[in-house]
């Protein structure tokens, strides 16, 4: 369809009639697809990396919980057609945006692929598109970023288009909810705006809670992912803390969670991963220094969160130390890369800083994740040439140390407390086991 009035808008979205349009096909985008395909809609998929373009014309998935039947078979009857080529955005009624929003060197929000993308999005404008940003940012883009970009044309809001922000909540490894179970909050730039988009999510999705604007919504996503920053963070200082005293803070949780009101179970790590808590608060402590503010607790949980790294390198040198091994030149294999268990995400993972920095004490770096078969590159670690190897009694025999740093369900921790020396455990994971040989030390 093409220039769409408001009201034919709305009765295509309706209708399922309306085409979608999703800008960055990673692990918010691809899901996101997944939704309307099953809602009754054509989807375009638009991504700049053609690699990924030229595997989903092949009906070849890159994300492990969407099959590659379903993407050949969405091929196959063209309820999805994943492109680079930008200006097929002329073809669609309804464009969400789902690109990376990452910081710069000096933790502020670095927006440039908002922009980029805003002002591409601006050259092939028509009728009455709607237009959603769901990347996670601060309270105000979609207003002041993103609406002027798009005015510059001389087209005007609720005129000539409609714009909304509907902030992104996908729980990677989650079988629980798909992108469909999940509520979808919904805030507009302007009325109409709003009236749009809630009508658009609510076709495919399970519930959408409209907001009073686009502000709202996205400071709505910036205070889930703090809530979470700040109590693990206050975890992992207590894990710090409990562990001088020789107090287990896993057991102290189990117990803590029992109370069956004013408690939520939060766990320790070796720091954070994924796309959203490692950056998102950030965000916010960076708007409130554009508001002449601090926001003292939020960067002090950032840092602790941060530290983490560096506290599970201090114990594993410790360990390594009572056994009269150096750093230097010891084996150490890493177990996990993706950020989180039982995915093949993995951004912003604490494990390439765990590498980075027992690559700088010369240890021989080896790892073992079969959602990782090969280290990617990344934009903020620099990450050793390396292959999964394969998790064996011989391997692990060969280690001077073993250190799990994501515990996936496909490990066989039995088999490591029968044949590692050491374990640097990081997630609780050898509670599981039996008395082995294994020395395991918590971190």
């Amino acid at each position: 369809m093409s220039n769409l009035t408001q009201s034919s808008l709305q009765a295509a979205i309706e209708s399922r009639q309306a085409k979608v349009g999703v800008i960055g096909l990673g692990y918010v985008g691809l899901p996101l697809i997944h939704a309307f395909v099953s809602a009754g809609f054509r989807t375009l998929g638009f991504d700049v990396d053609q690699s990924k373009v030229e595997k989903l014309q092949q009906g070849e998935s890159y994300i492990s919980h969407l099959s590659s039947e379903w993407i050949a078979d969405c091929i196959d009857n063209q309820s999805f057609q994943p492109t680079s080529d930008m200006s097929r955005l002329s073809e669609v009624d309804v464009i969400l945006i789902c690109v990376p929003t990452p910081l710069t060197g000096e933790r502020d929000p670095d927006l440039q692929y908002v922009v980029k993308t805003t002002e591409t999005i601006a050259k092939f404008l028509h009728g009455a598109q709607l237009v959603v940003l769901e990347s996670t940012t601060y309270p105000g883009t979609t207003r002041d970023v993103m609406l002027p970009l798009l005015e510059q044309t001389g087209k005007r809001l609720d005129t000539d288009f409609f714009l909304a922000y509907s902030p992104e909540r996908e729980d990677p490894g989650n079988v629980s909810f798909t992108a469909r179970q999940i509520p979808k909050v919904v805030g507009g730039a302007s009325q109409s705006s709003e009236l749009l988009a809630v009508s658009l999510y609510s076709s495919a999705v399970v519930e959408v809670v409209p907001v009073s604007s686009c502000e709202v919504a996205e400071a709505c996503k910036i205070l889930e992912n703090t809530y979470r920053s700040v109590n693990i963070a206050m975890i992992n200082e207590l894990k710090i803390l409990f562990d001088r005293l020789e107090i287990d803070v896993w057991e102290v949780v189990e117990a803590a969670k029992t109370k069956p009101f004013g408690f939520q179970p939060f766990y320790p790590g070796p720091g954070l991963g994924g796309h959203c808590i490692p950056i998102d608060p950030f965000y916010l402590s960076w708007l409130a220094r554009q508001n002449d503010m601090e926001t003292r607790f939020i960067e002090l949980a950032g840092e602790v969160n941060a530290s983490m790294p560096a506290y599970v390198v201090q114990k594993l040198t410790e360990a390594l130390n009572m056994d009269g091994k150096p750093v230097n030149g010891s084996r150490i294999g890493i177990l996990g890369i993706a950020y989180k268990r039982d995915v093949d995400d993995p951004r912003e993972s604490p494990s390439f800083r765990l590498m980075e920095l027992l690559g700088a004490l010369k240890a021989e770096l080896s790892y073992v994740d079969p959602h990782i078969p090969v280290l990617p590159d990344m934009r903020s670690f620099e990450v050793p040439d390396l292959q999964t190897e394969q998790l064996t009694a011989e391997y692990l025999a060969s280690l001077d140390a073993v250190l799990i740093s994501t515990d996936h369900t496909v490990f066989d921790y039995q088999l490591i407390a029968d044949h590692a020396g050491l374990v640097i455990d990081t997630r609780n994971a050898m509670a599981q086991t039996d008395d082995a040989k294994a020395r395991v030390v918590k971190a």
